[in-house]
């Protein structure tokens, strides 16, 4: 009889490449890894890897006996999925993440109240990029991540996933409060087609976002300065250095000296939950949903 958690262990090699991926995917330590992949080739009677480099492969057995324990992992889920939905209660464990903001804005309020309402329920969570959470739930490191779409740029989705709406988060534009056009109402992002730009990681899908944006807008942006954290970027703009963009929601205070102004034709995100269709009845994935909508009409 095959072993679930040395399959689970083989899955995880397989999608993550490696064992010090799969141990960081499982939670567990790269010793336990090669444990269990040890036991899982005794009780096989075939060789599972093999090394490659300083690293290791899948052998041929070890990929066709990868295929099949994804299927039958898939299988176990959506039984799992069954039973919670028959039981009808929120219980087990739930594993979330969410990019920085969402994490700050929406995790404190949507997990407190998680906990109240279903002390069965064990939850952890993790702030990650949409990208990379999107990948992750795929894989089946997390069970729902919180991810977004800009107004004009969506998000790569893959098959096999469900998805639900939570919030749409306006953005203005923070300036220092000495800018020319810090007395405005209203303003347009052509409006600083001269200025610096205080930007996310060049890689970030906000990043990108914004670079196709004012693209698109016949400007070619001036990054002067990279931050991951919006408060670091409002920072930089309240020291003079640039202007950026500036989500409502997690945003906390503005600092002393910057100014946000709207944007006259809405800049906005959508903001959203995502999860594996095969887990789709789990009551904890409808309560969490919930949840996280309930803290977001507070957050924005």
């Amino acid at each position: 009889m095959l072993n679930l958690e040395r399959l689970r262990t083989l899955d995880a090699l397989a999608r993550h490449g490696s064992v010090s991926g799969a141990a960081e995917g499982l939670h567990i330590t790269t010793s336990a890894v090669s444990q269990q992949m040890s036991k899982l080739e005794r009780e096989v009677g075939q060789q599972l890897l093999a090394k490659n480099g300083r690293g290791v492969r899948l052998t041929d057995a070890g990929r066709l006996l990868a295929d099949h324990a994804a299927r039958i992992l898939s299988q176990v889920e959506l039984a799992q999925s069954d039973l919670e939905a028959q039981r009808g209660q929120v219980v087990g464990e739930l594993r979330l993440a969410a990019f920085p903001t969402a994490a700050r804005g929406l995790f404190p309020g949507a997990l407190a109240g998680l906990r109240s309402a279903h002390p069965g329920l064990r939850i952890s969570s993790s702030e990650m990029e949409p990208e990379s959470a999107v990948l992750a739930v795929i894989r089946g490191d997390y069970d729902l991540a919180v991810v977004l779409d800009w107004y004009n740029k969506p998000l790569p989705m893959p098959d096999g996933l469900v998805k639900a709406s939570i919030v749409d988060d306006t953005a203005d534009v923070a300036m220092p409060a000495t800018h020319r056009h810090a007395h405005r109402s209203e303003v347009d992002l052509e409006d600083f087609a001269d200025d610096d730009w205080v930007t996310w990681g060049e890689s970030e899908f906000c990043h990108e976002w914004l670079m196709h944006t004012l693209r698109s807008k016949g400007i070619e942006p001036r990054v002067a300065h990279r931050a991951e954290e919006h408060p670091t970027q409002l920072a930089l703009v309240g020291a003079g250095l640039g202007v950026c963009v500036a989500p409502r929601l997690g945003r906390g205070p503005i600092p002393e000296g910057v100014r946000t102004v709207p944007v006259r034709q809405s800049v906005s995100r959508h903001i959203y939950a995502v999860w594996r269709a095969d887990a789709d009845r789990r009551p904890s994935i409808r309560a969490a949903v919930e949840a996280l909508k309930s803290a977001a009409v507070k957050a924005v």
